[in-house]
């Protein structure tokens, strides 16, 4: 049982998805970080707001902290930006490259005229209908 454990997880695919999940997390505090403490107050000194990241409406006892909840989105869209910019884009630039290298097959089989089943390109009789092919 734990041999099985121990090939899937040096398998590689596991050992990557966890090195991602990782990354991934540190770039999130990396990215909230650069929200609260540049681009918060960025816009408070745009807007003449001192403290914007603390602005919150109070109705009825209930505190609704909007500035907060725009800090998450603006981390959110930069967060989307990145993976979008750095992981996406080369992928796709990458996968578009090797699909134009690739050369096509040539093909191995053709069918036959009788009952269109697969024969081979030098066969001179259909294995499945026995029909002369040309």
């Amino acid at each position: 049982m734990l041999k099985g454990f121990k090939e899937f997880i040096l398998r590689g695919n596991a050992v990557d998805l966890a090195v991602g999940v990782v990354m991934g997390a540190a770039f999130g505090t990396v990215v909230n970080a650069l929200v609260k403490d540049f681009l918060t107050p960025l816009i408070g000194i745009i807007f003449r707001i001192p403290r914007f990241s603390g602005l919150s409406i109070n109705i009825n006892g209930s505190i609704f902290m909007f500035a907060d909840l725009i800090n998450s989105f603006i981390a959110f869209l930069l967060v989307a930006l990145a993976v979008y910019f750095f992981v996406v884009m080369p992928l796709n630039k990458l996968m578009e490259r090797v699909k134009r290298q690739a050369k096509p097959v040539d093909p191995t089989s053709k069918k036959c005229p009788e009952c269109l089943s697969e024969i081979p390109l030098l066969a001179k009789r259909c294995a499945f209908c026995s029909q002369p092919v040309a």
